[in-house]
């Protein structure tokens, strides 16, 4: 059984930084993707960024170019979102996921974290 837990959230001014952690643990974690997704109060989840695990490629929203940066750390199963200048409407839980087998169905999430941009 897969287990995500993110961590790293927390209230930040706009023009600030987080970086959000993601540990997975499982007794064979070799996901083909994974991804970072949020969700804003009344608005639905959306996707942020995604790794693929086996080369590193990556896909962002188009909101977040040039300011986050998905990395991951294969040995420690641990995938990073590096959020810079961030802005208010950053706002939301923030949640890792993993797709398996690369169909694009994220199986496994983590609870979540809150991230908080302050105007």
């Amino acid at each position: 059984q897969v287990q995500l837990v993110e961590s790293g959230g927390g209230l930040v001014q706009a023009g600030g930084s987080l970086r959000l952690s993601c540990a997975a643990s499982g007794r064979t974690f070799s996901p083909y993707t994974m991804g970072w997704f949020r969700q804003a109060p009344g608005k639905e989840r959306e996707f942020v960024a995604t790794i693929t695990w086996s080369d590193g490629g990556t896909r962002y929203r188009d909101s977040v170019k040039g300011r986050f940066t998905i990395s991951r750390d294969n040995a420690k199963n641990t995938v990073y979102l590096q959020m810079n200048n961030l802005k208010p409407e950053d706002t939301a839980v923030y949640y890792c996921a993993a797709d398996p087998v690369g169909a694009g169905k994220y199986v496994h999430w983590g609870q979540g974290t809150q991230v908080t941009v302050s105007s």
